[in-house]
């Protein structure tokens, strides 16, 4: 396949995903799809699959596209047919169509997908790799799933806990390979936030349940904070403490705390706990009080490994604004690794 036929491909998918809500045709059959996913993970509601899959679809652009491959140089498909490579993809499953960028990444470059998906997430990214292939058949021969042990492959990209990763490292060490571990997302408040922006924060802590690495899990507040405000604008999302699952994990942990004798903050749909950690249990976020803005910026700079996104309007470097750490650019990488320059550069 052409470069062009691969983009365009994406393109359409884009638009695909862009009409989900509008095309009663497409609505009917989607469906489906949408109601198995949520079945198969409480974590997956219709909201929040919704949200997704809109998100890729404004992110499938043609606009996007040429800009992010712009960046690159990806030798026409003539010249680099001899050397196509078999890419084994280890999906994680926290959030819905994590590993939809890997799987872009893999198929823009020219390679081939051989893709184990979580069981959290098994139905989503299939759906999508039937609508690429009903746009674009030639696809068909470059995407597999397998649910067997990976083989028959020339890299891996693997995403997991910092447990899983040992493992990752222990099985793929010897293959040219991108090895994911944990990361959270930490905002900088200065007190001065309009209640938009605090709003805005909290679609960044509260969508998916806060279950992603781009989830805000940790605050950085200045000495003697109000927190008052931050309170208020969190109501925006109060209806979360009706997901079953949620206010399970919400009760709980606020049990566990409360038996400990730890101080908390709460609202009756989030806690707040002083702590200088960075992965919060669901419901919960961590916040640390900071003096100035050279030892913030020191300790930001400490823990970088931890940190994928860092949302504030302090002016720190690579900070990004309030409500933009789930809308996800196609040149944004995870880990900071630029999978396509990965795989461009595979011998």
């Amino acid at each position: 396949m052409q470069l062009k036929q691969r983009i365009n491909a994406f393109i359409s998918l884009g638009k695909f995903l862009r009409e989900i809500e509008i095309e009663i045709e497409i609505e009917a059959e989607a469906e489906k799809v949408l109601k198995k996913a949520e079945a198969e993970n409480g974590w997956f509601t219709q909201e929040n699959i919704r949200f997704a899959l809109k998100s890729w679809g404004e992110a499938l652009s043609e606009e996007n596209l040429q800009q992010w491959i712009s960046n690159y140089n990806i030798v026409p498909s003539e010249a680099a047919a001899k050397d196509v490579k078999t890419i084994a993809i280890v999906m994680a499953g926290n959030i819905p169509l994590v590993g939809f960028h890997d799987f872009l990444s893999v198929l823009v470059t020219g390679n081939k997908v051989l893709a184990k998906l979580s069981s959290n997430d098994k139905t989503l990214l299939p759906f999508l790799a039937e609508q690429l292939i009903f746009i674009e058949p030639e696809f068909k021969k470059y995407i597999e799933f397998t649910e067997g042990r990976l083989k028959d492959f020339d890299a891996v990209i693997a995403t997991g806990s910092n447990n899983t990763a040992r493992y990752f490292e222990y099985y793929f060490g010897k293959y040219p390979n991108i090895i994911r571990k944990n990361r959270n997302s930490v905002a900088v408040l200065t007190g001065n936030e309009t209640e938009a922006e605090l709003q805005k924060l909290a679609d960044d802590i509260f969508r998916y349940f806060g279950l992603g690495c781009r989830n805000v899990s940790k605050l950085y507040i200045p000495e003697n904070y109000d927190f008052e405000p931050f309170f208020k604008a969190m109501f925006s999302w109060k209806e979360i403490i009706h997901n079953h699952k949620y206010i399970n994990n919400y009760d709980y942990n606020k049990a566990v705390y409360l038996m400990d004798s730890f101080p908390l903050l709460d609202n009756e749909f989030m806690l707040l706990k002083e702590d200088t950690g960075f992965s919060s249990p669901i419901s919960v976020i961590f916040y640390e009080k900071y003096n100035s803005f050279e030892g913030i910026t020191k300790k930001l700079k400490a823990q970088s490994e931890n940190i994928q996104c860092l949302v504030s309007k302090a002016g720190l470097t690579n900070e990004i604004p309030f409500g933009k750490a789930q809308i996800l650019e196609l040149w944004d990488y995870a880990d900071g690794v630029d999978t396509v320059d990965f795989l461009l550069k595979l011998p």
